[in-house]
């Protein structure tokens, strides 16, 4: 209470104060009526949702997270990306207990993200007004299938729901591939498993299988923020799907997460590898190194070039930051 005390206390600061207050309440309702009367955010919107991101962007605003980064990060494990995102202070963007189509194959890629309600009537309508405004054809589950670029993961809540879920089916899965040459995330369900397993380089994880097709679902919206499971995705964020689970990377840490993960693993394969040959015990490799192991990290660097996933001018300026 002091702080208005004071305010109130001058007639300028007060009116200041209240014309404020006035502007920021009528920016939120113009906001939100924008956000009510458009399928998917705008580019400016998306940009401003992600605007830690600093490179390039797709023309729907998301990240455009490069693609050498994005296949350097398909030979990360989870649990290194999880862990780099957990020090950086991102708890919450690893979900696990999945159906994986093809559970020996990993998926990687930028996430377009798609938000879905149960159905309520005045809403649909006036989504599916929206759609028809904005030219978009076909179901409104296909909507967002026309927007994905190459490397895109169709990424979409929704919200769990098994029979009478099912997103997609073989037909809208050709489709897909056919547009970002990827798969898809749902927390939900497809049909038609047999046909989508059909599609080469197409894999899916999702909470359910069912025969059933939608019904009693509409759209929320595109490229929102959305919840898969106990994770918030943005649009644009990297995707690392393995058997494991996901973790949802923001996309203005991909690097940091690729090469600490990078690093980490090259310091386990030259932990590993004098532990075999006995020249150090587990309890030397397993605490801060000494600087001759330090050393003789450095030497095995040299001698095994083609270990690096990365190039050695980027490792070194890497290491240079780093407190071992």
């Amino acid at each position: 209470m002091i702080p208005l005390i004071k305010t109130l206390s001058h007639p300028q600061k007060a009116i200041r104060f209240f014309i404020s207050s006035i502007l920021v309440i009528f920016i939120l309702v113009v906001s939100m009526q924008t956000a009510a009367q458009q399928v998917a955010l705008s580019r400016e919107q998306v940009i401003a949702l992600t605007s830690e991101w600093k490179g390039e962007r797709l023309p729907d605003g998301r990240p455009n997270v490069a693609d050498n980064l994005l296949a350097r990060l398909k030979n990360i494990s989870l649990e290194e990306a999880w862990g780099v995102l957990r020090n950086a202070g991102y708890n919450n963007q690893f979900e696990g207990d999945w159906m994986i189509l093809k559970p020996g194959q990993a998926l990687v890629g930028r996430a377009l993200t798609v938000q879905y309600l149960p159905k309520r009537q005045d809403y649909d309508n006036a989504i599916k007004a929206k759609g028809k405004e904005e030219s978009r054809i076909g179901g409104f589950n296909s909507w967002p299938i026309d927007m994905l670029k190459p490397g895109d993961i169709y990424v979409a809540d929704g919200y769990g729901k098994i029979i009478d879920g099912t997103l997609i089916g073989d037909n809208l899965g050709n489709s897909i591939y056919t547009k970002s040459k990827n798969g898809v995330i749902f927390y939900g369900s497809v049909r038609d498993t047999e046909g989508l397993e059909k599609i080469e380089g197409f894999n899916a994880w999702v909470k359910g299988y069912d025969p059933s097709y939608i019904q009693e679902m509409m759209l929320g919206g595109i490229n929102v923020p959305i919840r898969i499971g106990r994770a918030t995705v943005l649009p644009g964020d990297a995707v690392l799907a393995k058997k494991g689970g996901i973790v949802f990377i923001p996309a203005h840490l991909v690097a940091d997460v690729v090469i600490n993960a990078e690093f980490i693993a090259l310091r386990d394969m030259f932990g590993h590898q004098r532990l075999r040959e006995g020249k150090y015990t587990a309890g030397q490799i397993d605490q801060q190194w000494s600087d001759d192991i330090k050393k003789d990290f450095l030497q095995w660097l040299d001698q095994n070039p083609d270990k690096l996933p990365m190039s050695r001018s980027e490792l070194d300026v890497f290491m240079k930051k780093r407190t071992w």
